[in-house]
């Protein structure tokens, strides 16, 4: 059984096209290429959708008493805990994998937790609130897993049909994807709960996977040999980047003893602190800390997620032309400015247009640091066989520390909770962020401090 799983999701086997003309054989690769960026960039915005859902439905699911933010700020960790073991193991698993089948896989199995949680909040009335929870626990959890199926593959497609003089570009071009599926769950998947309610924004997320599925398997090619092409290397006449006789698992390896990794990944995680600060906890600061209602809160958050586009967009072809390619600059640049649009957020007052402001430029901020601390940076300094192990090595210090933000963020903000009575008699909660406040700005200082141990650093000696 296991010998027949294997088999199914081994890299695919050199086929050969030798009736193909030059021309003809830049044609297909030109296709083919773009073919599997399309697939692997609104693919992940899609998987992006079926993980960040709950994000929209937390207020709601607290006005309705059947969880509090404690138990809320676990399930979501749960999902940030079984993510960040998944990137790692994941990511070394998919460098030999058939990226299609891996990153399709994923994404059903997403699909389908989505759904179930939407069920089980439709039979919430008659079930215990502490099964609720166990329940809701789990199954976000086996979504994390799944959700760590869906960056390596992607990126790995980058690096099997992209010459290394182009992939940072098109990697600036990929890490828009989180900001398309984050701007899309916020958009699509919370007008689906202001008018149908909480639960049926889960059918909502569960239905832009299963669209995502079938993009991975129609548009997504394993690599150039599988489609009778050359290898990367071949085409754009690069040299090889490792000697010969290192195997994929001897690069692995070394990328596990290379300090200047683990750097970038420490750096990463500080930065994702900040950035599932808001966006786990963001739309419920606005309305508790600021009183915005449901959809100026929504409103704002989702400026982040849009304007971050422009960010990761850019980012590479920034770095290319700006600071030909040195990646330490802008990352620092980009890091301070995240601090300061923290900052403007979290302690700028309830200005409408100020708030607006702090997430326009947290946006392009954070935009910038996901493709740079989240990945390129560390992809670039090892070779391209190993880049599911350099993205599993930033993925689970990333997620890890999210996941933990999550805890800390809800102890603190549950600790700090008060009570009063409305007009009506009825108990109401009202939540004290300072103390969050203060982790969060904190995390982002230190996020753009660590990267400065690297400086000068471009290549790792394999």
């Amino acid at each position: 059984m296991f010998a027949k799983i294997r088999r199914f999701y081994a890299i695919s086997a050199p086929v050969s096209r030798g009736d193909l003309s030059d021309d003809d054989r830049r044609r297909l690769y030109r296709k083919l290429s773009w073919q599997s960026f399309l697939a692997g960039t609104f693919g992940y915005s899609l998987y992006y959708v079926c993980r960040t859902s709950l994000n929209v439905m937390k207020k709601p699911i607290l006005d309705s008493g059947m969880l509090d933010a404690t138990q809320l700020g676990i399930i979501g960790s749960a999902l940030l805990f079984a993510y960040a073991i998944g990137k790692f193991v994941n990511g070394f698993i998919a460098d030999y994998c058939n990226i299609r089948r891996f990153m399709a896989t994923g994404l059903i199995v997403s699909t389908l937790a989505n759904l179930l949680m939407g069920i089980l909040g439709m039979a919430g009335g008659w079930m215990p609130t502490a099964v609720i929870f166990v329940v809701f626990a789990i199954l976000w959890g086996l979504n994390g897993w799944s959700q760590s199926m869906g960056a390596a593959p992607a990126i790995i497609a980058l690096s099997r049909w992209y010459p290394l003089a182009k992939r940072g570009r098109y990697y600036g071009f990929f890490s828009a994807s989180h900001n398309f599926g984050e701007g899309l769950s916020f958009v699509f998947v919370g007008s689906v709960v202001s008018v149908c309610g909480w639960q049926w924004g889960f059918f909502g997320s569960a239905l832009a996977g299963a669209l995502g599925v079938v993009l991975i398997l129609c548009l997504m090619h394993d690599t150039p040999e599988s489609e009778g092409l050359p290898s990367i290397e071949v085409l754009s006449h690069e040299k090889a980047e490792t000697p010969s006789g290192m195997s994929v698992r001897d690069i692995q390896r070394r990328v596990l003893v290379t300090p200047a990794v683990w750097v970038l990944a420490a750096a990463s995680a500080f930065m994702y602190v900040s950035r599932y600060a808001v966006n786990s906890w963001g739309i419920l600061f606005l309305q508790e800390a600021k009183e915005f209602t449901d959809a100026q809160a929504i409103s704002v958050i989702s400026i982040n997620t849009i304007l971050g586009v422009i960010g990761t967009v850019f980012s590479g072809w920034f770095a290319e032309k700006v600071f030909r390619g040195n990646l330490n600059y802008p990352a620092l640049l980009f890091g301070v400015l995240n601090s300061v649009a923290l900052a403007l957020f979290l302690f700028g007052g309830n200005s409408l247009w100020l708030n607006m402001l702090s997430m326009i430029l947290f946006g392009i901020a954070i935009g910038v640091l996901i493709c740079f601390l989240g990945g390129l940076m560390a992809v670039d300094i090892v070779p391209r066989k190993a880049t599911g192990a350099a993205l599993g090595v930033v993925g689970i210090a990333s997620y890890a520390a999210a996941g933990m933000q999550d805890v800390v963020s809800g102890w603190l903000i549950n600790s700090h909770v008060t009570e009063s009575l409305d007009a009506a008699g009825e108990v109401v909660y009202h939540y004290d962020f300072s103390s969050a406040a203060l982790f969060w700005f904190g995390a982002s200082v230190v996020s753009f401090l660590l990267p400065l141990f690297n400086w000068g650093r471009r290549k790792a000696e394999f």
